[in-house]
């Protein structure tokens, strides 16, 4: 409420009482002059003192064209007075007058005759100095001018918040005419438009006196009613001279195409940046499943509510698809994503399923044509062509799925299979945009993928024909107990080294070797196969383990300068001893009852291959119960201890002499195989046993 109980100022409601007066006199500076009818001062206000420079005691009674006109017009002055009083007609124009202390001012006059209850006439007169009315005058015209005229739409809203004015650039903008503002809210006018925001903002500028500068607001309006259009809003409050508040002058600035062009800049932001994070987080490992998981985490949140990345069952099994149109396409999932459980992860297909996906299903159409599918609004007739089932897609249902896009993996103009997307609580359908940046995302993760497809299949080529190599033997043999395991490498190119081997010879004895062939990969997997077949053949002949190393240093010299380090030894179970010949590998360790494991002072050798160097044969005795281990360099080495940190460790662990072999296996693996040391393992341990056991 104003002072004084009074409605606020420019309220519809009726006055019920005295209201502020308005600055607008006091700009002018009205001055106030009663006279007779023989033109002498009755009444002479504070204004006309400060106009003509007389005071009150000066003026009254005097005659008022010699102290309020200029000599020069005084007898047109006193004629027009006259006529004023004789004809009662009022009288308006401008004279300059001489004020007391001599200058000289243009002044306005208005006169008219007064009559008072008792028939007696008078005349007033106003004065206003002409220059101010022309001042005035002039921020009129140039306000009226600037508001009719200007491109930004200007409105004016009294403090009930209702349009009292609106400029022709605000009718345009918002598509109605002037008359129809008038007396009405924002939200009465523009019901699609974020008019709470607005008026919140209003009402805070009436409150403080603080303008509000450049507030975004979106919304639609008749101009437009069909698209977003987007608006700078600036408010402030109108007071008057004595402080007394209007209401609020409203400026609307149409910034559609800069806030569409600030959108697509942040779109491109955003795409660069998923693509910039894809590039950093997909393909950290050449493990297929891993590689793909990472693809749909880069894809969800930032483009999907949930996403799965599914290829043709035929290229994961490394044979190249194609289908034809009425073929139906196998499909092997490999990762699923989502932001909450819901139905979502229920209807998709678990990773490592292979599904059958009919001709018609849009998964289907995408790989065969190697083209994306998008349904920015999916329908329910659209759910049965994306679910792989019925009841996959009631589930899809229920979990709100309202937009779909499907993109190809390609790499190397191959379709490897397809990127799925989709979105529950995201409101926005999938666009074009979307489209763009799901495409690039596919595009490089392809080939991240591809190349882990291909790594899978050389690995699985090179652990099959590792396996296939390695010794199948009996748990007991001769006079030993034995167990052994094979660990492959982290890595294609590191598979196919290792090797171990138990061999059965006259009288219980038995042959153990243990070896790695320096290299990797199928080459490597290759010679140790020979080598493993050399062995077998040599050790049938009851070579002493020094000379049989010896025939396989000639042989491993003929292999393509392959070199190899090996342990070969020869178990006794009568006379309980073992021979052993190193070349060039790591000792065996031997653990007795009551003693502490220790590591066998062998000669150590040259690997072969190398040549030219003799070895030599070293026999320990074992009898019953002690036990031999045989191992390879990628149980023990790392990149951060040193070999002798890690060999004194193997020695702790195996200080349990309770522990079946088979434990002490998965012990040794377990605990020493490091996840980034890069290198197979082959490890084998024989106990020996008591002659008639």
């Amino acid at each position: 409420m104003s002072a004084a109980g009074s409605p606020p100022a420019g309220g519809d409601g009726p006055v019920r009482g005295p209201v502020r007066p308005s600055g607008l006199l006091d700009v002018l500076r009205v001055a106030s002059v009663v006279l007779d009818t023989e033109g002498r001062i009755v009444l002479w206000s504070p204004q006309a003192e400060e106009l003509f420079g007389y005071g009150a005691r000066e003026a009254l009674g005097q005659y008022a064209a010699r102290i309020m006109v200029h000599e020069e017009h005084l007898d047109l002055v006193v004629k027009l007075f006259a006529d004023v009083m004789r004809t009662g007609r009022s009288w308006a124009g401008a004279f300059p007058i001489r004020r007391k202390d001599g200058g000289t001012r243009l002044v306005e006059f208005r006169n008219m005759r007064l009559l008072d209850d008792r028939g007696d006439v008078y005349a007033l007169g106003l004065a206003v100095d002409q220059s101010t009315v022309r001042r005035l005058e002039r921020d009129v015209a140039l306000s009226t001018r600037i508001v009719a005229q200007s491109p930004i739409g200007l409105a004016v809203l009294d403090s009930g918040l209702r349009y009292v004015s609106v400029n022709p650039a605000l009718e345009q903008i918002n598509g109605i005419p002037a008359d129809e503002h008038l007396g009405r809210t924002v939200r009465e006018v523009l019901p699609l438009v974020d008019a709470d925001a607005v008026e919140d903002a209003a009402r805070q500028v009436l409150d403080t006196g603080r303008p509000v500068v450049d507030r975004p607001t979106t919304g639609r309006t008749p101009a437009a009613p069909d698209e977003d259009r987007a608006w700078s809003v600036s408010l402030y409050r109108l007071e008057n001279a004595l402080g007394t508040v209007l209401g609020v002058a409203v400026s609307v600035v149409d910034v559609t195409e800069q806030h569409r062009a600030n959108a697509e800049a942040e779109t491109a932001r955003r795409r660069l940046a998923v693509i910039a994070d894809a590039s950093a987080r997909i393909g950290t490992t050449l493990d297929l499943d891993r590689t793909a998981g990472e693809l749909a985490d880069v894809a969800v949140p930032e483009l999907a509510d949930a996403a799965a990345v599914d290829l043709l069952d035929a290229v994961v099994r490394g044979r190249r698809s194609t289908l034809g149109p009425a073929e139906p396409a196998l499909i092997r999932a490999l990762a699923v994503r989502s932001v909450d459980a819901d139905g979502t992860l229920s209807a998709a297909d678990p990773p490592g399923r292979v599904t059958r996906y009919a001709p018609d299903r849009l998964i289907t159409e995408c790989v065969r044509t190697g083209l994306p599918v998008m349904v920015p609004q999916v329908k329910d007739e659209d759910l049965a062509r994306i679910a792989r089932s019925p009841e996959a897609a009631e589930l899809l249902a229920r979990a709100g799925v309202h937009s779909y896009l499907a993109v190809p993996l390609i790499a190397r103009g191959e379709v490897l299979g397809a990127l799925d997307l989709i979105r529950t609580r995201t409101p926005r359908p999938f666009d074009e945009d979307d489209l763009l940046l799901a495409r690039e995302l596919a595009s490089r993760a392809a080939v991240q993928i591809d190349n882990a497809r291909w790594y899978q299949n050389a690995r699985d080529t090179a652990l099959t024909l590792q396996r296939s190599l390695l010794p199948s033997h009996p748990r007991v043999t001769g006079g030993l107990e034995v167990a052994s395991r094979y660990q492959p490498a982290g890595a294609t190119s590191e598979v196919g080294g290792d090797w171990f081997d138990v061999i059965p010879l006259g009288d219980d004895r038995t042959a153990l070797v243990v070896g790695d062939v320096m290299g990797s990969g199928i080459p490597a997997a290759a010679t140790m196969g020979r080598l493993r077949t050399a062995t077998h053949t040599l050790a049938s002949l009851g070579l002493d383990p020094a000379v049989l190393l010896e025939h396989l240093d000639r042989i491993t010299g003929g292999l393509d300068q392959a070199i190899a380090t090996c342990v070969y030894a020869v178990h006794d179970p009568r006379e309980r001893v073992c021979s052993i010949a190193n070349a060039g590998h790591l000792p065996p360790v031997r653990v007795r009852t009551g003693h502490a494991p220790e590591l066998l002072d062998l000669p150590t050798g040259v690997p072969l291959g190398v040549g030219g160097v003799a070895f030599s044969t070293t026999t320990v005795e074992l009898e019953p119960g002690d036990r031999l281990v045989f191992y390879t360099d990628g149980l023990v080495e790392t990149r951060r201890h040193t070999l002798d940190e890690r060999l004194d460790r193997l020695l702790a662990l195996l200080d349990h002499p309770a522990q079946s072999l088979e434990e002490v296996c998965d012990l040794l693996l377990r605990t020493l195989h490091e996840p980034d040391n890069f290198d197979d393992v082959a490890l084998l341990i024989a106990r020996a046993r008591t002659p008639d056991a």
